[in-house]
């Protein structure tokens, strides 16, 4: 078979056959009267195996071994294609995220296009400092897609401070992809997702603040507890006192609740709960302490009649706190 009818029905085009022959992968087996290259049915098998082995993604060097080498192993390459593969795929998905990302923000000239990308590029920059400018240059400029991608995995405090901030003023959308933060199997993008949560404004962000108060993780149900004390979310009481017993962020908790307690029967149904806490068994030494010094905060008589108790408390300590505390409210 001549050249121009392997060519027609393989779909390889004459001069792509010559450079298959140039570099030995296919070589015609013989040659007509007239010096024309003629295939054999073997060489047009060859071909279609030189054809499939380079849509599967091999260099035609690596094809050449592939037919050639007896010692060459098809596992050791497919691997090898598979990571190339994997490796390609990443890098054409982050160029689409990309893409959509400046679409989302319909710029309307080449300047809008080439600022949102500089952002885009600056808060993925390894300089903190640019991240940080970027963050702060952001709000209605970068979809809120990609501050939350950034939020969930930035580590430095003073850029993170930054990116929270832009998203308290973005735009819709945040809650909705932070609470899938909440999820995540890593514990420092759970609590990145709380923080950012805690800093956003409105009734979406409230309420995936509330179902975080059932997570198993003790640190977002902690910011949770004190975002939502904060808004005076009385659903916050429980998760403020654990806070208080466990000496994290105790301080913010019990201001927390001081502030939840804004009329006499939310200032009785705290002062309960913290004496509930206070009459466990399990409760240690310094955890009493601090929810005595809590009962401060909290006014109303039920609060004075829980001091009034622990004067004769076995804790010397939680005794001297009450009687302190009960002679400030007697100046007060």
């Amino acid at each position: 078979m001549l050249i121009g009818e392997v060519a027609r029905r393989s779909g390889v085009s004459a001069r792509m056959l010559r450079h298959y022959e140039s570099l030995g992968l296919v070589r015609p087996s013989g040659r007509t009267g007239s010096g024309y290259r003629e295939y054999s049915g073997e060489d047009i098998q060859r071909i279609f195996h030189v054809e499939s082995l380079r849509a599967m993604g091999l260099s035609l060097r690596e094809t050449g071994r592939a037919l050639d080498d007896p010692g060459f192993t098809p596992s050791a390459l497919v691997d090898d294609l598979i990571r190339r593969t994997r490796e390609r795929i990443a890098v054409e998905t982050e160029l689409l995220t990309r893409l959509r990302r400046v679409h989302a923000t319909d710029p309307a000239g080449w300047e809008d296009v080439l600022q949102v990308v500089t952002l885009l590029g600056a808060l993925g920059s390894k300089s903190a400092d640019a991240r940080q400018h970027a963050a702060l240059a952001s709000v209605d400029e970068v979809p809120v897609e990609a501050l939350v991608e950034a939020a969930l995995g930035e580590g430095d405090p003073n850029v993170a401070g930054a990116l929270r901030w832009a998203l308290a003023r973005s735009g819709g959308g945040g809650p909705a992809l932070l609470a899938e933060g909440l999820g995540s199997p890593v514990a420092a993008v759970r609590e990145r997702a709380v923080r950012s949560l805690a800093e956003m404004p409105g009734g979406e962000a409230t309420a995936l603040l509330r179902n975080a108060l059932t997570s198993p993780d003790a640190v977002v149900r902690g910011y949770a507890a004190l975002a939502l004390g904060t808004r005076g979310e009385a659903d916050a009481v429980p998760a403020l006192v654990d806070l208080v017993v466990a000496g994290t962020n105790d301080t913010d908790a019990a201001d927390a609740l001081s502030l939840l307690a804004g009329d006499d029967a939310a200032a009785d149904r705290i002062a309960a709960e913290l004496v509930d806490r206070l009459a466990r068994d399990t409760t240690g030494a310094s955890a009493r302490g601090r929810l005595t010094q809590a009962l401060a905060g909290v006014p109303g008589a039920g609060s004075s009649r829980a001091l009034q108790q622990l004067l004769h408390d076995e804790d010397r300590a939680v005794a001297l706190t009450a009687a302190y505390l009960l002679q400030l409210r007697d100046m007060g």
